[in-house]
């Protein structure tokens, strides 16, 4: 198989081909692998190289799994793979060896997915960005001076250069969305509990959640379908669906009541192209026979994001101390980025009471916009501020960089804290030709109704055929 012929499908169409043995899982493995290697040295999304691993796996016929033969790629950042190291894009944690899988590698390795190698992450994954001082620089194949955001801004990277058809990634506080949004890829954060964090335990008080991006929906949906089984002793639980996802695509969602909201949640405007795609994507839907209405949003946003503020830097403490205890030393300052180091000094000051009292006030955000959901199906509103930002853009001026951030990424942090399902969607381009994506968010749970949007959407302005030269 060539390369251009490997581009025009998703896995769910690799994964019938080698199902109908019109190719095998080793052709596709060394196409994504000779993908990987005319395009990372300009773009570098892929960190870590396990193409020895995955062609001995790829050697051996099997049929099990959806996704049987398709190559793929994991984040380096949550996602546990016996014999890899997962660095977290953190020198602290450079030699960070894993001696067995975790639970949403289990999955994808049931699936019949073909690992070969690990995408780049910012340190702790903590930046929207992706320009961490032990992984470098990545880059966004749309625009190599720009960001193809973070934290999974190597797993979207990667996708849109075509070294893939979809890679996992997690979601924090918008790390599937942003990077998903800037770099043209449909991007769904799962319920919080829908994908199970075992072994490891919750990352960011439930906030963050594991699944990955993707250049069709119905990828998204069958990577889920994969993963989606809880496992015992979550703290956080949604039993999976009564049906596959996949499955119910092409049902339709109905006739659904919209709520719009034009603005910025935590900056004073959008850029005025993601403002004029908010209205084209409300008008959009409407034509599709949906009710549309704009709204203002409930809740006590500042305090929400205080309080999520503290639980993240809490959140690093515990990560950097318990690498201190493991080697028996302390870490040091110059051991850690000045970022992840600020938060480290900043999580060492929330007290027990703090951080007990940060978790009741997001509780308290997500009942508000719960809120919201008994009236409407979806929201609709920007995924990020603006088009992607130039690399280095974020930090250049530290004096402005709490402000830099927010009018980056305004509006996707409050849907990791109420913990509901929320997606990235590609409908628009800047007059630069730089993808913009619109988020939809759906009530707790109902991943369901967003899929059967999301492809809705996809068939009315298709956007797969949409790809970066390079």
């Amino acid at each position: 198989m060539k390369f251009d012929e490997y581009r025009k499908h998703d896995a769910t169409g690799l994964a019938a081909l080698v199902a109908a043995n019109e190719v095998t899982p080793t052709e596709l493995l060394e196409v994504a692998i000779a993908r990987m290697e005319a395009v990372n040295p300009k773009i570098n999304a892929v960190c870590q190289d396990i193409t020895g691993a995955a062609r001995a796996q790829a050697a051996k016929p099997s049929s099990a799994g959806n996704l049987a033969g398709v190559p793929f790629l994991l984040k380096d950042l949550g996602a546990a793979m016996a014999g890899t190291v997962s660095t977290s894009g953190s020198a602290l944690l450079k030699d960070n060896l894993a001696t067995s899988d975790s639970a949403i590698v289990e999955g994808y390795k049931q699936s019949g997915l073909v690992i070969f190698g690990r995408t780049n992450t910012p340190e702790m994954g903590l930046l929207p960005v992706t320009e961490s001082s032990l992984l470098g620089v990545c880059r966004n194949p749309w625009d190599l001076s720009r960001t193809p955001g973070g934290s999974s801004g190597g797993a979207a990277s990667a996708v849109a250069a075509g070294i893939v058809p979809a890679a996992h990634a997690s979601d924090g506080g918008g790390s599937i969305r942003t990077p998903a949004s800037v770099c043209g890829l449909f991007g769904m954060k799962p319920s919080r509990g829908r994908v199970s964090f075992a072994p490891m335990g919750e990352g960011w008080g439930g906030a963050s959640i594991q699944h990955a991006v993707t250049r069709s929906v119905r990828d998204s949906a069958a990577l889920l379908d994969a993963v989606c089984a809880p496992r015992a002793g979550d703290p956080y639980f949604l039993a999976a669906p009564d049906r596959p996802y996949a499955e119910t695509l092409n049902e339709g969602p109905g006739r659904l009541k919209i709520a719009v909201f034009p603005g910025a949640m935590s900056a004073p405007h959008l850029d005025p192209e993601c403002a004029a795609a908010v209205q084209d994507a409300a008008r959009l839907c409407e034509s599709l026979g949906h009710d549309i209405e704009e709204v203002t949003l409930p809740g006590d946003l500042a305090a929400m994001q205080l309080a999520a503020g503290n639980v993240i830097s809490a959140s690093v403490v515990a990560n950097v101390d318990a690498e201190a205890a493991r080697r028996g030393r302390p870490v040091s300052e110059d051991e850690l980025e000045p970022l992840t180091w600020g938060m480290y000094r900043r999580g060492k000051g929330v007290s027990g009471g703090d951080y007990v009292q940060g978790l009741a006030s997001i509780h308290a955000y997500g009942r508000a916009m719960a809120g919201l959901f008994e009236r409407y199906d979806v929201l609709l509103l920007s995924t990020l501020g603006c088009p992607a930002i130039p690399i280095g853009w974020l930090a250049e001026d530290t004096k402005s960089f709490v402000e830099r951030l927010f009018y980056f990424m305004p509006n996707t942090q409050a849907f990791n804290n109420t913990g509901q399902p929320a997606m990235s969607v590609p409908l628009a381009w800047s007059q630069g030709g730089l993808p913009i994506g619109l988020q939809f968010v759906g009530r707790m749970g109902d991943e369901t109704t967003l899929f059967q949007l999301a492809r809705q959407l996809e068939t009315a302005r298709p956007w797969f055929d949409r790809v970066p030269s390079l």
